[in-house]
């Protein structure tokens, strides 16, 4: 088959890139890997070298106005006129907002199936206006109606879209792969050590609730360091907002932007992974960090929740005061940490192998067109 992705910002993953980000990489490349002809839509600016193809997968480069809310639908408009002049069987687009055009394929050629991937309800982050959250409002509704097949990446957000849509969508959710990694070369750079650390990664952004984890860690009695991995994304003042509650705070330290054989060490080497998020689809890094077998804290959110498979502990949602209760008594009990690790890496190998999630969606592929 002849598959187009759209939607997603790169599949070089830089400091921008996020969980949808990873989900193309990964996908894509296998399904290329497959035989498939697979061409991913990219944005110039969100990487520093521009192939015309990575591991088989053809990038195309198309470009957009680079603005908070017109970049994502501007880019998802040209891309989608782009993809209707070339010889494809399938377009996929990624996530509500790129969806709210997936009629336009539907419309203009008939002929090729539309697949849509729900992987959050974006609506719900702080970052977007009322204007913006009433348009990705309506891309959920798209996401829901318009397509041939529509994927939901947890069961959670299967639910929203029978419950709230009256749709049906096929669960697939997002994946990772075991990984061992044994070196601390690169953390020690850091000047960090195994199992001194508690850790979290993912964009500063306000709804990922490390405001949150920084007060609860303030009030943990502890000489373990508190790692925060990742790039400032909007200039909201939040980063400024964290680097002010963390100050006085020696053992609170950001790194910024992680990749490669350092953010491997950093969650092989972790005692614990802290998700303190407010709102998620299914979170990538919960996934990445269970797959080295690092024992995780998450959010009692539904995307948290379904990604732990009960495997790992949690706290209610924005509450610091049972955010710090919990980090104090897993800190003081490293044996329960322990014992939790070693269920994560089972959780991975049976619900989210990334080999059965690319099966899953050539069978919605081949489902859809016949």
């Amino acid at each position: 088959m002849k598959i187009a992705f759209i939607g997603q910002k790169s599949i070089i993953l830089g400091e921008k890139g996020g969980g949808i980000e990873t989900h193309v990489a990964e996908l894509s490349r296998r399904l290329a890997a497959r035989g498939h002809n697979v061409t991913v839509y990219a944005r110039r600016r969100y990487s520093d070298r521009h192939p015309r193809f990575i591991d088989s997968v053809r990038v195309r480069y198309v470009p957009t106005v680079y603005r908070k809310n017109w970049e994502a639908i501007v880019h998802t408009f040209l891309c989608t006129i782009d993809v209707l002049f070339r010889s494809v069987d399938v377009i996929h687009y990624h996530a509500v907002g790129p969806a709210l055009l997936c009629w336009i394929p539907r419309l203009l050629r008939p002929g090729i199936t539309v697949i849509v991937t729900f992987h959050a309800q974006d609506r719900f982050h702080q970052k977007w206006s009322r204007v913006a959250q009433w348009v990705l409002h309506a891309g959920e509704w798209m996401a829901c109606h318009v397509p041939h097949a529509t994927i939901a990446v947890s069961h959670g957000l299967q639910v929203v879209c029978r419950n709230h849509y009256h749709s049906e969508a096929i669960f697939i959710p997002n994946g990772a792969d075991i990984k061992s990694v044994s070196s601390t070369g690169e953390i020690a750079k850091l000047d960090l050590k195994h199992d001194g650390y508690v850790l979290t990664v993912g964009r500063l952004l306000r709804v990922k609730g490390i405001h949150h984890l920084v007060r609860a860690f303030r009030a943990v009695k502890t000489d373990k360091r508190l790692v925060i991995v990742g790039p400032a994304v909007l200039d909201d003042g939040y980063v400024e907002e964290l680097h002010a509650l963390a100050k006085g705070d020696a053992r609170i330290k950001f790194i910024g932007f992680q990749t490669g054989d350092a953010l491997a060490e950093l969650y092989a080497h972790a005692m614990l992974y802290v998700q303190p998020s407010e709102s998620e689809g299914l979170p990538l890094t919960v996934l990445e960090a269970m797959s080295y077998g690092t024992a995780v804290l998450v959010s009692d959110i539904p995307g948290n929740l379904e990604a732990i498979h009960r495997a790992g502990f949690t706290f209610a949602n924005k509450d610091v005061e049972d955010l710090t209760a919990q980090l104090q008594h897993l800190i003081s009990h490293p044996a329960e940490v322990r014992a939790a690790a070693a269920d994560l890496r089972r959780v991975i190998d049976r619900h989210f192998s990334w080999d059965r999630i690319v099966e899953q969606t050539e069978e919605v592929y081949i489902s859809a067109r016949h």
